[in-house]
């Protein structure tokens, strides 16, 4: 009778609820600075009545959010934590309002520290829902020391005018409301501004908050503490003493890296767009409903890294989408941080960027996608080698665009750190806007040169006719790389015809090779197409075959750096020499080839006299990277 009778009594009250308990997690914000702040004021909080101090205990939250966001892209943490983080908020509540109990006072529901709204939890969201042109207002007006009045005004005004999808649930305290409200200042303060919601002139203004420390030290240690200030200030003297050094040494060496960038006109300097935008993290079902499940009617390109489809994202923009074959998913990291480096290069001849994928997909493998703005206008290729009616381009249109991919890739030689070598400028790779202006695309193939290194060895990845010698003998790549790559497409801008050609039908010739015979022979305009509608004077024409054929010698020494091309193309400059040539590329490859095919014999003339007695195709850099190299087709682009 005595167990019956408890178990009678434990029925009538309950069991606990095991299961709730286990679902229970730990509280992934952190409370930990918001709770310094208030230890460090020196006045107490005092509110006239709840309604303030409610509004004190969400504006709070709001600065907790922020570092939230500023560390994880989340605005919210998972809902299962919800009751944990009401417990640790509420230890710092009672460290600063006695007898305050947050959610039973001023009605806040449990989960409302957890609940997202309008379907908006991470950052990328938040920044697809607002209209760009708003966005770069806040990033313009916040991004900044908020410290005095005309700062906090501005970016509060730029907060205001994307209150609009919020306005509706802003009110009283009540326990059927989200924290919405929050969205635009939680954003600005962890995203956009650089000194993070901590900061006193950030969370005064976002947040209407004020942790002053205004306590007196006693007159006892006023001498201490004048003595610590004095030392302080003699070693901040002398910090400031080195540091002005090293700033100097560092501004010398960028002269002397940048040389003649300066001399750029500023006029087309303002096409620079610099910033510390971040690109967006896509998800995988954003993608697939983006492309229509990846339909083969999407696809707009392909080449050897993978296919590139055409896709329209949730707020209707239309983009192109590079899926990456034989990822890795080891390597994410440093794919994630380059991709990052890349979508902060702003320029108006670059593609932008504008974010990428990762994941692992079951029958499919690990994936790698990037976004960047489409180009309806397609590519160089298209309107030089496509329809009848593209190749109708003008000379004025054609200089144009020889100006702008110049100036693109000048911008990544010496506008940014690290410099960025783009390593398989084709053609194909120049997309054209809707006003026929060119934009460098496909980064996929970029690489950062460290400060100090004067070149990198590197894997050969590029397209026949347009790699330099140097890169497809020895993988040596550097600025100058890039520059043989334009001097080619200089070439077929001028000529009309591809980067390998075809002479009677007989022999196959590097279009630079050819060009370089014209020039040679005292041919200089046989090289420009007549054909081409608006050609400017004779001298003017025969200047810019020399800049292309000087910019594609086989030498690398002999090649003009970019700022200096884009100095030529753009004012009266004339071009430099053009020193001799060393034997083509294909013919030494051609040679080479006979070589190692006669096993018993050989003759003066099937083989150079600087080459070994025996050589087989493992041994020479020329053969090892011939079918690496010709791989690559020029159809592949983005």
């Amino acid at each position: 009778m005595p167990f019956l009778s408890f178990l009678l009594l434990v029925l009538s009250f309950g069991l606990p609820d095991v299961r709730c308990s286990a679902a229970a997690a730990s509280c992934p914000m952190s409370f930990e600075a918001l709770e310094r702040l208030i230890n460090g004021s020196s006045q107490p909080l005092k509110f006239l009545d709840i309604q303030s101090e409610c509004h004190y205990v969400l504006q709070g939250l709001w600065l907790v959010r922020s570092d939230y966001i500023r560390t994880t892209g989340y605005f919210f943490p998972p809902q299962n934590s919800s009751e944990a983080c009401w417990d640790s908020y509420q230890r710092v509540i009672n460290s600063a309002i006695n007898d305050f109990d947050v959610r039973s006072t001023c009605g806040f529901k449990t989960s409302l520290i957890s609940e997202t709204c309008m379907n908006i939890s991470t950052r990328s969201d938040f920044e697809r829902l607002v209209p760009e042109s708003k966005l770069n207002d806040v990033s313009s007006s916040c991004n900044q020391s908020l410290e005095d009045d005309s700062s906090c005004k501005s970016c509060m005004n730029s907060l205001d005018s994307i209150q609009g999808p919020w306005s509706s649930l802003q009110g009283s305290f009540n326990g059927n409301r989200s924290d919405c409200s929050g969205y635009p200042y939680v954003y600005a303060a962890g995203v956009v501004n650089p000194f993070g919601p901590t900061d006193s002139g950030t969370y005064r203004c976002l947040f209407g908050l004020d942790f002053s420390s205004t306590a007196k030290k006693k007159h006892k240690h006023g001498q201490v503490f004048w003595g610590i200030v004095t030392g302080c200030t003699n070693g901040l003297i002398g910090a400031l003493a080195v540091l002005w050094l090293l700033w100097a040494c560092h501004l010398r060496r960028r002269r002397r890296r940048r040389k003649n960038t300066d001399s750029l006109p500023e006029a087309e300097s303002g096409g620079v767009i610099h910033g510390n935008a971040f690109p967006f993290r896509f998800t995988i079902e954003e993608i697939k409903k983006a492309t229509n499940n990846f339909s083969r009617e999407n696809i707009i390109g392909k080449g050897g890294y993978g296919n590139v489809y055409k896709g329209t994202l949730l707020d209707g923009s239309e983009v192109a989408l590079k899926r990456f074959k034989n990822c890795a998913a080891a390597n994410d990291s440093v794919f994630g941080h380059e991709v990052e480096v890349i979508a902060s290069v702003r320029h108006v001849n670059l593609v932008a960027l504008r974010g990428y994928c990762t994941a692992t997909l079951p029958l499919e493998g690990h994936q790698r996608i990037i976004v960047c703005d489409l180009m309806r206008n397609g590519s160089l290729y298209d309107h030089l080698f496509g329809s009848s009616s593209c190749q109708l381009l003008s000379w004025p249109a054609r200089w144009r665009i020889a100006l702008g991919t110049a100036r693109g890739l000048a911008y990544l030689h010496y506008g940014v750190q690290p410099a960025i070598i783009h390593r398989d400028v084709k053609a194909s790779n120049i997309l054209l806007d809707e006003t026929l202006e060119p934009r460098l695309a496909d980064f996929g193939l970029a690489k950062f040169t460290p400060d100090g290194q004067s070149h990198l060895s590197t894997r050969v990845a590029g397209t026949l006719g347009y790699v330099s010698p140097e890169y497809a003998l020895y993988g040596q790549l550097t600025e100058r790389s890039d520059v043989y790559s334009f001097g080619v497409v200089l070439l077929q801008l001028l000529s009309g015809k591809n980067a390998v050609i075809s002479v009677e039908d007989v022999e196959t010739l590097l279009l630079a090779d050819w060009a370089w015979s014209q020039v040679r022979d005292h041919r200089v305009l046989d090289v420009v197409d007549e054909g081409i509608p608006e050609l400017a004077a004779p001298e003017v024409m025969e200047k810019y075959v020399l800049l292309a054929v000087l910019c594609s010698h086989p030498l690398l020494h002999a090649r003009p750096s970019m700022d200096q091309v884009v100095k030529i193309l753009e004012t009266d400059s004339p071009v430099p020499s053009i020193p001799d040539r060393p034997p083509s590329l294909l013919s030494m490859i051609n040679q080479v080839e006979t070589y190692s095919s006669s096993s018993n014999s050989y003759s003066p003339i099937s083989r150079p006299r600087e080459w070994p007695m025996s050589i087989s195709r493992s041994d020479h850099p020329i053969l090892d990277r011939r079918d690496e190299i010709r791989g690559s087709s020029d159809q592949e682009s983005l």
